[in-house]
Protein backbone atom coordinates (compact mmCIF):
# COMPACT_ATOMS: atom_id res chain seq x y z
CA UNK A 1 0.00 0.00 0.00
CA UNK A 2 1.38 3.52 -0.88
CA UNK A 3 0.49 6.89 1.48
CA UNK A 4 -0.78 9.67 0.06
CA UNK A 5 2.49 11.44 1.56
CA UNK A 6 5.27 8.98 -0.39
CA UNK A 7 5.16 11.84 -2.82
CA UNK A 8 6.67 14.38 -0.34
CA UNK A 9 8.31 12.25 1.85
CA UNK A 10 11.69 13.46 1.30
CA UNK A 11 10.94 16.65 1.93
CA UNK A 12 9.27 15.37 5.14
CA UNK A 13 12.08 13.77 6.83
CA UNK A 14 14.21 16.79 5.73
CA UNK A 15 12.05 18.87 8.20
CA UNK A 16 11.98 16.36 10.38
CA UNK A 17 15.74 16.44 10.27
CA UNK A 18 15.99 19.97 10.82
CA UNK A 19 13.17 19.68 13.29
CA UNK A 20 15.48 17.31 15.45
CA UNK A 21 18.05 19.91 15.22
CA UNK A 22 15.61 22.76 16.86
CA UNK A 23 15.33 20.24 19.56
CA UNK A 24 19.35 19.70 19.96
CA UNK A 25 19.41 23.42 20.05
CA UNK A 26 17.37 23.53 23.02
CA UNK A 27 18.98 21.14 24.98
CA UNK A 28 22.12 23.37 24.24
CA UNK A 29 20.41 26.53 25.19
CA UNK A 30 19.17 24.82 28.18
CA UNK A 31 22.75 23.49 29.01
CA UNK A 32 24.34 26.71 28.71
CA UNK A 33 21.84 28.35 31.20
CA UNK A 34 20.31 30.67 28.76
CA UNK A 35 17.48 32.78 29.41
CA UNK A 36 14.18 30.91 29.74
CA UNK A 37 12.14 33.59 27.26
CA UNK A 38 14.68 33.04 24.48
CA UNK A 39 14.27 29.06 25.42
CA UNK A 40 10.52 28.90 25.06
CA UNK A 41 10.39 31.27 21.75
CA UNK A 42 11.99 28.42 20.91
CA UNK A 43 10.03 25.43 21.88
CA UNK A 44 6.93 27.36 20.54
CA UNK A 45 9.38 27.48 17.10
CA UNK A 46 9.45 23.64 17.60
CA UNK A 47 6.12 23.06 17.86
CA UNK A 48 4.82 25.26 15.47
CA UNK A 49 6.88 23.28 12.86
CA UNK A 50 5.87 20.15 14.35
CA UNK A 51 2.16 21.39 13.82
CA UNK A 52 2.73 22.09 10.41
CA UNK A 53 4.35 18.35 9.56
CA UNK A 54 0.96 17.15 11.22
CA UNK A 55 -1.31 19.01 9.31
CA UNK A 56 0.73 17.56 5.92
CA UNK A 57 -0.13 14.76 7.13
CA UNK A 58 -3.66 14.87 7.71
CA UNK A 59 -4.19 16.54 4.08
CA UNK A 60 -2.31 13.84 2.61
CA UNK A 61 -4.45 11.23 4.32
CA UNK A 62 -7.84 12.99 3.62
CA UNK A 63 -6.83 13.32 -0.20
CA UNK A 64 -5.23 10.13 -0.64
CA UNK A 65 -6.44 7.58 2.01
CA UNK A 66 -9.92 8.81 2.89
CA UNK A 67 -10.76 9.67 -1.00
CA UNK A 68 -9.41 6.21 -1.87
CA UNK A 69 -11.74 4.11 0.55
CA UNK A 70 -14.80 6.99 -0.97
CA UNK A 71 -14.32 5.83 -4.41
CA UNK A 72 -13.40 2.09 -3.73
CA UNK A 73 -17.06 1.78 -2.87
CA UNK A 74 -16.20 -0.52 -0.18
CA UNK A 75 -18.91 1.38 2.77
CA UNK A 76 -16.69 -0.38 5.60
CA UNK A 77 -13.38 0.97 4.58
CA UNK A 78 -14.64 4.27 3.52
CA UNK A 79 -16.57 4.59 7.24
CA UNK A 80 -13.06 3.08 9.07
CA UNK A 81 -10.76 5.70 7.48
CA UNK A 82 -12.96 8.62 7.85
CA UNK A 83 -12.94 7.41 11.39
CA UNK A 84 -9.10 6.95 11.58
CA UNK A 85 -8.87 10.57 10.20
CA UNK A 86 -11.74 12.28 12.59
CA UNK A 87 -9.53 10.44 15.57
CA UNK A 88 -5.89 11.61 14.12
CA UNK A 89 -8.15 15.66 14.10
CA UNK A 90 -9.44 15.14 18.00
CA UNK A 91 -5.29 13.97 18.76
CA UNK A 92 -4.16 16.84 17.11
CA UNK A 93 -6.82 19.34 18.45
CA UNK A 94 -6.31 18.29 21.75
CA UNK A 95 -2.79 18.85 21.76
CA UNK A 96 -3.45 22.61 21.30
Amino acid sequence: MTYGYVNDKEALITRLHRIEGQVRGIEKMVADERYCIDILTQIGAVSTALETVAQKLLEEHANHCVAGALASGSREEAEEKTRELLQAVQRFTRTR
